[in-house]
């Protein structure tokens, strides 16, 4: 059945759209070009407007470029430490050109894939800026003004029966410290160097700042990363984040913690990063990795009547609902969770919901996230952290892979499973850190989502050998 709470500020999105309903979608991200697919499926008539290229950041500057990048680190890393396996190397050469240009070329190609796969649904593609005119029609229906890429300056306008504004967020930069795509640099301009930095210092540890760290050190450049807090990765699960962190050491990566990175000046060949105890740090090359702001300026919001938070992202309930009648919204404009998959599914909650589909409403707690550094960390559900502070019963259990049979043949000795259960027994969290835990992790994202118990998830057989095999294992202990 349809979710019909209202909206956040009371306005009911919730009546049904007739098919054939016109639909425009803002922004052509994970949030926009999901939402123009089930939308499409679903027989209305579909405008998605785009001035990048499909995929947005997600595809284009952010998920799909960084993980390439890292992916490359894997095998450099792995290749250089494939000794312990018996297997002689002679070192390892980086072409960064050619590295950055498959990165490109990577994801040129999902965004044309993207293009295909909306025009053969026969969503019609506009490569241009919109903003909401404030008010309706005189037929109830939104007015959408598009400034047109080309030809440049030609306006378009365009009515529709639903909105949905998809527009993402960007890298935050700060005035002391503006990025000049040269030395300074914003995880989105990572990927136009033509050599491997020499010294690259990385402002921020939290996710981006992390896995971008750990992938040159993998490409082997002389990595600092700059810590305003006591570890790395404050956001993730602890026993994790002391892993990760013992491991960038042990692979030669400096740490500076509990400082902030106060101004970066560039210079012809280098960056002076001053740090707020007075110390510089001389390196060839800055990643600012401070957080994002979304996109939410210039799209007349304020004048339709779609309230924004103090941060500037686009207030939503969990059907996608703004307050601005038959306006949605979806992805990181909204300030929901940062994640490419939360992001999707929020543009797909909003057409089932606008279009008069049965659907259930965004769940936060059973989203499964991931880290991407080596090794890997993936979580899902409540964390132990959050549980204990909340003063919640739980259960946990934990068990080091270093004692896994497949995990000694493949030389891991870093990483863990952790499950965290309700004292009933229900499975409520967990985290995996090693190599591939994005993907291991969805037996317990299933064991979260459809509430399974200990015993349920321990009685499922594993593969011997296999690392999955410790889920279960740690599971038993749970019993």
């Amino acid at each position: 059945m349809s979710a019909q709470n209202p909206g956040p500020a009371g306005h009911d999105n919730a009546s049904p759209v007739r098919t054939g309903a016109q639909v425009a979608i803002i922004g052509g991200g994970p949030g926009g070009y999901e939402a123009a697919t089930v939308a499409a499926r679903m027989g209305a008539q579909v405008t998605l407007i785009e001035a990048r290229g499909l995929g947005g950041s997600a595809v284009l500057t952010d998920v799909v470029p960084s993980k390439t990048l890292i992916a490359t680190a894997e095998q450099a890393q792995e290749t250089a430490e494939a000794d312990d396996l018996g297997i002689a190397t002679s070192g390892v050469s980086i072409d960064m050109a050619r590295v950055n240009e498959r990165v490109r070329h990577l994801a040129r190609s999902q965004s044309g894939d993207i293009q295909v796969s909306l025009e053969t649904l026969g969503v019609q593609v506009i490569n241009g800026w919109a903003s909401l005119k404030p008010g309706l029609d005189d037929r109830g229906r939104r007015q959408i003004t598009v400034r047109l890429a080309e030809p440049e300056d030609l306006d378009l306008e365009l009515t529709a029966d639903i909105v949905l504004i998809a527009t993402g967020a960007s890298p935050r930069e700060l005035p002391a410290a503006k990025p000049d795509g040269k030395r300074i640099l914003t995880w989105a301009q990572l990927y136009g160097l033509d050599e491997l930095p020499e010294h690259l210092v990385v402002v921020g540890s939290g996710v981006t700042g992390a896995e971008f760290a750990g992938a040159y050190r993998g490409l082997g450049a002389k990595v600092t990363l700059v810590s305003s807090r006591d570890r790395i990765l404050p956001g993730e699960d602890s026993d994790a984040a002391e892993i990760i962190e013992r491991v960038f050491v042990e692979r030669g990566m400096f740490i500076e913690r509990r400082t902030r990175a106060e101004a970066v000046r560039a210079s012809e060949d280098g960056v002076d990063v001053t740090l707020n105890d007075g110390r510089v740090i001389y390196g060839s090359h800055c990643l600012m990795a401070v957080g994002a702001v979304p996109n939410t300026e210039g799209l007349g919001l304020v004048e339709s009547g779609v309230e924004t938070t103090e941060s500037g992202h686009i207030r939503v309930d969990r059907v996608s609902r703004t307050t601005s009648y038959r306006v949605y919204a979806a992805g990181d404009c909204t300030g929901v969770l940062p994640l490419a998959s939360v992001a999707a599914q929020q543009g797909r909650i909003a057409m089932w919901h606008a279009l008069g589909d049965s659907l259930d409403p965004l769940k936060t707690d059973t989203v499964a996230r991931a880290v991407f550094t080596s090794p890997e960390v993936a979580a899902v559900g409540i964390s132990e952290e959050e549980a204990r502070s909340t003063g919640r019963k739980i259960n946990v259990a934990k068990l080091p892979l270093a004692r896994n049979p497949r995990a000694k043949m493949q030389s891991v000795e870093d990483g863990f499973v952790k499950i965290i259960s309700s004292r009933s027994g229900i499975v409520i969290g967990g985290v995996i850190v090693g190599p591939h835990a994005s993907d291991l992790i969805f037996p317990l994202t299933l064991a979260v989502h459809s509430r399974m118990t200990v015993d349920q998830l321990s009685s499922a057989f594993t593969i011997y050998p296999s690392i999955s095999g410790t889920i279960s294992e740690v599971a038993r202990i749970l019993h």
